[in-house]
């Protein structure tokens, strides 16, 4: 959903974790039937007692903000009029400045458009297409303190570690129209290796997760074939194909749970979250497709099904375990990833729905328990933003 020519639309459509996303899954039959509300930040003036008196007195009433929560479990978001927050608190990107927090910690050479950022010990990790967005990416990593970059063809995906002491990233070579053909290689790195896994007879490598010292990657057997969940410890020499997981989309962060896609034709998609190894079904949706998890597992978030084009008008947040709605936020997003368990940062249009010149956005960050939204980084005009792994 990057405004990009169309090659560029084509390359990410077949490099994302089923598509580049933001949002979450609303649990249609769960969810509690509450009056919507408009997006709230995330303080408010404190209420002010009135002060003792020596002589009886009329107490002075209590100063209620002008800006209460959101009590409901759907909001609207105007982000020209949310209030200004701290920056993310995680790797991300800003034109192409690499950030952590209000640091800029590398620039990203080049003008091929970045793909997705993370940090590794002292180095700083980008996927990026080929100038000018030309036939195929590559991973950048660039060194504190050294003016080399190392170039790796055809990676196409990017995670770290929840400590960023290691990464993965897999690398499948394109086709000239943006798809990927057959072969691919999955690379584990920490600060003093890096170990590979061929993977000369499979198609769509892309990596998932990378924790608890397993790499967690999908891959088909056939061009057209359905994704399969595979976990790789580094050392190893072959991974393990993990059956009950059909077309996994995500992994959390303790590799405990999965979203899959197992239903996809014309009328939609649906997705199943799935504990993991055994592929037990916690919930379904064919409403929402489930983009990722928060650090602990405990709360999924996605977008509404069917998004396509400019940008996607819903995301929500639910309870992984049942599909119960947290929140729904409506609006125009592009991107969504996890800051911490209690927050969830958006990459947010602040210009109208369709807008392709000059198109303000900035990321956002939103209270899961609450729905109230500030921004965490300033509005910028035509200024790329990635939220980092």
């Amino acid at each position: 959903m990057r405004n990009n020519n169309g090659r560029l639309i084509a390359v990410v459509a077949s490099v994302a974790v089923a598509a580049v996303a933001i949002g979450a899954t609303l649990a249609y039959r769960q969810g509690p039937q509450t009056a919507k509300a408009n997006v709230a930040p995330l303080t408010s003036s404190p209420s002010l007692s009135p002060t003792p008196s020596a002589t009886p007195s009329t107490p002075t009433p209590t100063r209620v903000p002008s800006k209460p929560p959101s009590t409901g479990t759907e909001s609207t978001v105007n982000v020209n009029k949310l209030p200004e927050g701290r920056a993310p608190q995680v790797t991300y990107l800003a034109g192409r400045e690499v950030r952590s927090g209000s640091e800029t910690v590398a620039t990203i050479p080049g003008k091929g458009s970045v793909l997705s950022v993370g940090r590794m010990g002292g180095s700083v990790l980008a996927v990026v297409m080929y100038e000018p967005d030309g036939d195929g990416t590559e991973l950048l990593k660039l060194t504190s303190g050294s003016d080399t970059v190392r170039r790796t063809r055809d990676v196409s995906s990017l995670v770290t570690t929840s400590d960023q002491t290691s990464a993965a990233y897999a690398a499948s070579r394109l086709s000239s129209l943006g798809v990927t053909n057959k072969g691919g290689t999955v690379y584990a790195e920490s600060a003093d290796s890096v170990q590979s896994l061929k993977l000369p007879n499979s198609w769509e490598v892309q990596v998932l997760a990378y924790t608890g010292g397993k790499v967690y990657y999908r891959a088909s057997d056939a061009e057209t074939g359905p994704w399969k969940l595979y976990s790789w410890v580094p050392s190893s020499a072959k991974p393990e194909l993990i059956k009950a997981v059909i077309s996994p989309t995500a992994v959390s962060a303790n590799g405990s749970t999965a979203a899959a896609m197992p239903v996809r034709n014309d009328d939609g998609t649906c997705t199943n979250v799935v504990q993991v190894p055994s592929g037990t079904q916690l919930f379904r949706t064919c409403e929402f497709q489930v983009r990722g998890f928060t650090p602990n597992g405990a709360t999924a978030y996605g977008d509404e099904d069917n998004a396509e084009g400019f940008c996607s008008g819903i995301a929500a947040a639910f309870e992984a375990n049942s599909g119960r709605v947290l929140h729904k936020w409506k609006g125009c997003f592009q991107e969504m990833s996890a800051e911490d368990d209690q927050h969830v940062l958006v990459v947010a249009y602040a210009s109208a729905v369709g807008q392709v010149e000059k198109v303000k956005t900035a990321i956002i960050r939103c209270t899961i328990a609450t729905g109230a939204c500030e921004r965490a980084t300033p509005i910028g005009t035509d200024t790329q933003l990635v939220i980092g792994s």
